[in-house]
Formats: C-alpha cells, structure tokens, sequence
C-alpha cells in the first residue's frame, strides 16, 4: 500500500536533484512562495472537501503531494519525520 508513497518520494527527490526538469514538481521546489501558496490552497480545499463530504480521497492525495514536495524542498526528509512519530508512541 505505501510503495505509492515510496515512489513518490522517490520522484521528487529525482526531480530536485534534476536542474534541466521542467515538471510541476521542479517548478514547485524550486519557487518557495509557490509551494507554501499551494500547500495552503490544498490544505483548504480538503478541508472544505471533507465539510461537503465530496472528493475527500482526491483533495488529501493533493495534500499528501504537495506536502511531500514542500518537505523536500525544504531539505527535511520524511525519514526524519517518521522517526520523530515513532518516538512519539507510546
């Protein structure tokens, strides 16, 4: 279930390291204002989604992706966040 995830991660992490990429996703980790603009707009529009109870699945996969995006660009990797919720548990 969570090789999606992996893939994804994978792809970003391909495209920031890629200088001649002309994809959304290099546009967006290269442009600072653009991601946190949409990590914002996505994170609204699934909350409205879910307030309508309409299109949740779609509006949280484009959370998850924009969130992966900012993360990367932003040199925090999703390891590290992992380990810090699994320190969390009790």
């Amino acid at each position: 279930m969570f090789e999606n995830l992996d893939q994804l991660i994978k792809i970003i992490r391909e495209k920031k390291n890629s200088s001649s990429s002309k994809s959304y996703t290099n546009k967006l980790l290269n442009d600072k204002s653009l991601i946190i603009a949409k990590v914002k707009e996505e994170i609204g529009e699934l909350i409205e989604a879910v307030e309508k109870d309409s299109n949740k699945i779609h509006e949280a996969a484009d959370v998850i992706y924009h969130l992966m995006v900012f993360l990367e660009a932003n040199n925090i990797k999703i390891e590290d966040v992992m380990s810090e919720l699994k320190k969390r548990q009790k």
